[in-house]
């Protein structure tokens, strides 16, 4: 009997610890993932500002290679601008760096896009098998929300995956639907994350990771708004979605194929 109630005691004790235990955890990885987050954005000499924020990106591989959103690095039209990455935190031009950065793979129906820059390499992200990753599944993401009116230091949001769902690029009516979009979206259909999770508009290219190991299983890429865009970040739905980090992987690897 007193074996029982010291079993049951012990159970109740681990079940207080539990989530101290996780929190310490997830703020040890923050510190591991925090360096390896950068800001994407454009220069423009003569642009005022001269730096405009489009978005997050991770450092995976060699060091010199970012993970983005494609669609954080394409439709740059103006040919003044400068596709960049900026480097440490702090409101101001004087408290950061920007490097070039050059768009080296890119894939639309993913939204995925890879960049690489030059010089010193920074601590590289280890991409997981996403395949591996389960509804319930407590994960977190690091980026610079509000497109870096809170100041360009990243910011972690927790949450957990609470489906793992299709997803295709719909038609905006029924008029438009043809024979070249229903081909469009068969193959453009795959497995994406829904997070139960708050995103806001500069979250779109960070890094989801679990939040023991740190690795990377997902890409922001959507946030959910109710309403107009304004709603995002008065209302926000608490909805996000992400990118399967196998597709990053898949993307790396055709790129070097590519090019032996």
């Amino acid at each position: 009997m007193r074996v029982f109630i010291r079993f049951r005691l012990f159970l109740v004790l681990l079940f207080c610890l539990l989530p101290g235990i996780a929190t310490a955890e997830l703020a040890e990885t923050i510190q591991r993932i925090k360096p390896s987050v950068l800001v994407i954005g454009t220069y423009k000499k003569t642009g005022s500002p001269q730096f405009s924020m489009r978005g997050t990106g991770f450092v995976i591989r060699d060091g010199n290679l970012i993970a983005t959103n494609a669609h954080v690095v394409t439709d740059i039209t103006d040919p003044e601008m400068e596709l960049v990455v900026r480097i440490g935190q702090g409101r101001s031009q004087s408290e950061s760096r920007l490097r070039p950065a050059k768009v080296i793979a890119v894939s639309k129906i993913h939204d995925l896009a890879v960049l690489r820059i030059e010089g010193e390499p920074f601590p590289a992200l280890r991409l997981a098998n996403s395949d591996s990753v389960r509804e319930g599944q407590t994960i977190a993401f690091t980026g610079f929300p509000i497109g870096g009116a809170l100041g360009f230091s990243p910011v972690t949001h927790r949450g957990m995956v609470s489906s793992i769902t299709p997803i295709a690029l719909p038609a905006g009516n029924a008029r438009q639907i043809n024979d070249k979009l229903i081909r469009q979206l068969k193959s453009g259909t795959f497995d994406i994350f829904q997070l139960d999770a708050t995103a806001y508009p500069g979250n779109s290219g960070s890094p989801v990771f679990d939040v023991a190991s740190g690795e990377v299983i997902g890409v922001v890429n959507m946030v959910f708004i109710k309403g107009s865009k304004e709603a995002a970040l008065s209302q926000p739905s608490g909805i996000a979605y992400a990118i399967p980090a196998k597709f990053l992987i898949e993307l790396i690897e055709q790129r070097y194929q590519s090019t032996r």
